[in-house]
Parts: C-alpha cells; structure tokens; sequence
C-alpha cells in the first residue's frame, strides 16, 4: 500500500502512459472549450456595451444577476458591464497561456514516451499519398 504522487512516478506500464496521455488531451480540451465560451461572453458583452453607448443614461433597461432580472438605468449598468468586459478579456489571456503550457506538456510528453496518433506519421511523411483515409485520433505507443 503505497501512497504518494503520480508526479514524482515514473510510468512503466504502455497503459499507463496511455491514460496519462487522455487526461492531459482532456485537460487541454476542457481548457480550450472554456476558452471558446469566454470568447462568445465577451462578444455578446460587447454588443451590449456598443448598444448602451448610445442610449440615453436614464433609459430603464434590465440585466440578469444570477438568474434575478433586475432593473437598471442605462448610466448604472454600463460601468458594471465594462467590468465586467475587462474581467472576461483578462480571463481569455489566462487561458490562452494555459492552453500553450498544456500543449507544450503534451508534445514533451508525447517525445518523452514516443507516442503517435495513428493518421498523424502517415500525414508527416508522405503528404503526396493523402488518397487512402486513416483512423483519427487512436494512440500508438512505441515500445521502449
């Protein structure tokens, strides 16, 4: 019964380094969905702050907080808007370093255990023999 980290392991077995290869993929996906629905907040936080602009600062108009729809004036909601702009674009910067940290890990990872995606190698080396389909996205691993 051992315990400790799976960081300071070395991975032996080939499905070993083979889940630990999905869950980084994982990871980077979750990363770069999040980053997609940040980028999507911020462009209808846009749109909303472009309209407001030119609108009178005492038209009523509402805003949904936490699933209450609230009633403000336009001169209240715009500053809270921009904030909340500025906030989402610090985010997506965040997540896009993360993304590249993540994919750098990746790549070390997959030179590091010698681990192909099937379709890749043949797309490498041979890019005048694109007629026969391959399989996307199953993992081979080299033997070490």
């Amino acid at each position: 019964m051992a315990t400790g980290s799976k960081k300071g392991k070395a991975l032996h077995t080939q499905d070993q380094v083979i889940a630990q290869f999905n869950l980084l993929r994982q990871e980077q996906r979750a990363v770069a969905s999040k980053l997609g629905e940040l980028e999507l907040e911020k462009n209808e936080h846009k749109i909303v702050i472009d309209t407001l602009k030119d609108v009178d600062a005492q038209r009523k108009c509402f805003r949904m907080i936490g699933g209450i729809l609230v009633e403000r004036t336009a001169g209240e909601a715009l500053p809270a808007l921009q904030h909340n702009y500025d906030q989402i674009v610090k985010a997506i910067e965040k997540l896009k370093e993360r993304l590249t940290v993540k994919g750098d890990e990746i790549n070390q990872f997959r030179q590091k255990y010698n681990i192909r995606v099937r379709g890749e190698r043949e797309a490498n080396q041979d890019e005048s023999k694109s007629s026969k389909p391959s399989g996307q996205g199953v993992l081979v691993a080299g033997k070490d």
